[in-house]
């Protein structure tokens, strides 16, 4: 490993160190850390999304210390240690990449990438379609990956006329719900089908909210700031006011 590897894994050791750590990182437990884990995760992508490079380095150097933190837990607890994850992801990037580290060379054919990590799942005693694909993940990539895993074994809509008209059978059945529970379950229905017609058009719905929920918080954000030249309270105006100004600030922002 590298020096500044080592030297990582070493303030690591300090710090849990039971006797002269830190009395923070020793009372951490991985279920204490893990949501810290998925911060870390998204901060990435936020510094990526931004174009920030310095800033992604910084937050990319965070996410390892997250790896290093619960590669140390493991060790303690004697299960594994870093070198083993490091010797686990190396181990499967070769198996996934035979056209590369292996001897059938060529060009990795389409589906063949999802042949071999469904083969790998299948090794690690997988009997479900469904099974690999965690629960802590964020509900719209879930459902956009559950969806893939399905159309993988045939259960899918002939073309997207399927999901389009279920949607509307979907927005009817939320109109009609009566009880908050219904509500829950039937706006959750509409949602999962919205994720299908997007998959369907080949786009990443997680992608697809991150770019509309930047604009809007743009929009919305410009709508204020010309209220504001304006001498008027943006929260008091009427919706055809407000409407106006959604308008100019669409048109200033292109």
């Amino acid at each position: 490993m590298s020096e500044q590897t080592d030297r990582l894994l070493a303030i690591m050791s300090q710090l849990r160190d039971p006797q002269t750590g830190c009395e923070w990182d020793t009372a951490q437990t991985f279920a204490t850390i893990a949501p810290y884990t998925i911060e870390e995760a998204y901060e990435v992508a936020d510094a990526i999304e931004r174009g920030d490079m310095d800033d992604l380095r910084g937050e990319l150097g965070d996410l390892l210390f997250q790896v290093v933190f619960h590669a140390r837990m493991a060790e303690e607890a004697g299960d594994f240690a870093f070198e083993d994850v490091a010797r686990h992801i190396a181990d499967k990037m070769e198996a996934r990449h035979p056209h590369i580290f292996g001897d059938e060379g060529g060009v990795m054919e389409d589906g063949r990438w999802e042949d071999l990590k469904a083969a790998e799942r299948e090794s690690a005693g997988a009997t479900s379609a469904m099974d690999g694909i965690a629960q802590a993940l964020p509900a719209l990539l879930r459902s956009h990956k559950l969806q893939k895993r399905a159309a993988r074994v045939g259960f899918e809509w002939h073309d997207v006329r399927g999901p389009i008209e279920k949607l509307q059978e979907e927005l009817a059945e939320l109109e009609a719900a009566e009880t908050d529970e219904q509500r829950l379950m039937e706006a959750g229905d509409v949602l999962f089908v919205v994720v299908n017609i997007v998959r369907r058009y080949g786009v990443d719905p997680e992608q697809a909210l991150r770019a509309s929920n930047s604009k809007f918080e743009k929009r919305f954000r410009k709508m204020e700031q010309l209220s504001q030249i304006d001498g008027e309270e943006f929260a008091v105006l009427d919706l055809d006011t407000q409407e106006g100004y959604w308008q100019r600030a669409k048109r200033e922002l292109g």
